[in-house]
């Protein structure tokens, strides 16, 4: 095997339209229902863009609301199936603190914000960050049902399971306007013949 043949690295990184809105982004999100009107606002526009599903999440700190990263899902756009918002909203955040642990005794607590339940990847990444809360938009069947996207083998009891681990969860903020993008994605989807990656319908029976 010649030392080409293997890959070595890959790398999740922000599209273009979202490094340019950085400076744009407010330095800090005072309350959970202005951290959720922003990631709505960020899961629309990034399906529009074609980077991948209408995700997207955020990390505060939990008590300050400043603002430590911002991600969104970029699937599409990288062709990495693990490049969900939650990891690369988590993986940012733990860039700019500087290590995997994002409740390291020196560091504020820290909030994931996101527009949806996670998926049953998401759920691991969340649990393993070190965020000590998390906020989701809604966590029923709507977004499977709307979009399309198969979420995995999710437990019944996964925000107990958070809480149990010391990771608040707080459900259903701005749950209607997350649930207008998924219907817009949809939408979307149908008119360009969209991808809806790892979806059930895209699978033999």
């Amino acid at each position: 095997m010649t030392a080409d043949a293997l890959a070595t690295s890959f790398t999740l990184r922000l599209p273009e339209w979202l490094e340019r809105e950085l400076p744009r982004l407010p330095e800090i999100l005072p309350d959970v229902d202005g951290r959720m009107a922003r990631v709505n606002r960020l899961a629309r526009r990034n399906f529009a863009e074609g980077n991948g599903g209408p995700f997207a999440a955020l990390v505060v700190e939990r008590e300050t609301g400043r603002l430590v990263s911002v991600g969104v899902n970029v699937v599409l756009s990288t062709g990495i199936s693990s490049g969900h918002a939650e990891v690369v909203a988590l993986g940012l955040a733990q860039q700019r603190v500087g290590g995997w642990d994002l409740a390291a005794a020196h560091l504020p607590e820290h909030e994931l914000v996101v527009n949806g339940r996670p998926c049953v990847q998401c759920y691991g990444a969340t649990m393993w960050s070190g965020v000590t809360s998390l906020v989701v938009a809604g966590s029923g069947p709507e977004l499977e049902e709307l979009s399309g996207f198969d979420e995995g083998p999710m437990r019944e009891d996964w925000d107990e399971q958070f809480r149990r681990r010391g990771i608040s969860v707080v459900s259903g903020v701005r749950r209607d306007e997350a649930l207008d993008v998924y219907r817009e994605y949809g939408a979307w989807v149908a008119a360009h013949d969209g991808v809806v990656y790892n979806a059930r319908a895209s699978r033999p029976e």
